[in-house]
């Protein structure tokens, strides 16, 4: 099978990364070129103005959360069996805006996430604390916030999509039988399954062979790739979001992970 792509558009499949972010970019009838970037303005500020970005961030943050978080974790999560724990709760947009300056030290990290969570407790119903792996993209989640809210245009174009949910639709609504990571650590068993259903998907082995580039990891390439499939889908006008219709943040930003 090969990669469906829209007439004359350029589609970007984005993960953050320990370098910034880590884009696959597919413009026809090129051949899919990777890259890392170091800002999320860099990125976007490199591609045509009209290419669809898809990207592994979450985009809209309300001003209180439920249970599950924003909403879209929650239905995302109960598609994807045991694979849901890889889709983290978000909480409201104050406790992301809690803590906003660098860390120097270990022991300030672990405090600003207790004060993090502190607002997020107040924030949500029934109250709930920010777990360790949701408080490390809080950077990344206002880097692109700021970006989206500064151009009201690109969210248009740029949407939030989330890699399990991207495999479940490409594997047939079917959740991946093995985890990407055991105990943070990549699990080639389960790269190679996510390898074989991209390239079943039209990804070409040029990329999903290929090293990743500094700054990025194997798994944060294939994320990349399979989220990079939902923004041709969504270029083409077939891509489906959780919730639908999405609902918006007080920014007008849209709430929702696409598929």
């Amino acid at each position: 099978m090969s990669l469906v792509l829209p007439a004359g558009r350029t589609v970007v499949g984005v993960d953050g990364c320990k370098g910034g972010w880590i884009a696959i970019v597919q413009s026809v009838p090129e051949r899919p070129t990777v890259a890392v970037f170091s800002s999320f303005a860099t990125l976007v500020g490199s591609l045509p103005a009209d290419a669809v970005v898809a990207v592994d961030m979450p985009i809209g943050l309300p001003e209180r959360t439920a249970l599950g978080g924003r909403g879209p974790e929650r239905l995302v999560r109960a598609e994807l069996g045991e694979r849901q724990s890889a889709v983290f709760s978000i909480p409201a947009r104050t406790a992301i805006y809690a803590e906003t300056e660098p860390f120097t030290t270990l022991q300030a990290w672990y405090a600003a996430h207790r004060r993090a969570s502190a607002v997020a407790r107040a924030t949500s119903d029934p109250p709930r604390a920010v777990s360790i792996q949701a408080f490390a993209l809080f950077a990344k989640i206002r880097e692109l916030d700021t970006v989206l809210r500064g151009d009201p245009d690109l969210a248009v174009r740029v949407i939030e999509s989330h890699p399990e949910a991207a495999f479940w639709r490409l594997a047939g609504r079917t959740p991946m039988r093995l985890p990407k990571k055991i105990k943070g650590r990549v699990n080639p068993a389960g790269m190679a399954e996510r390898r074989a259903l991209l390239a079943a998907h039209g990804l070409p082995d040029s990329v999903l062979e290929a090293d990743p580039p500094a700054g990025a990891g194997e798994d944060d390439l294939l994320d990349a790739a399979a989220v990079m499939i939902v923004a041709a889908r969504f270029a083409r006008g077939e891509a489906v979001p959780f919730p639908d219709p999405p609902s918006r943040d007080r920014h007008g930003l849209p709430i929702a992970i696409w598929t």
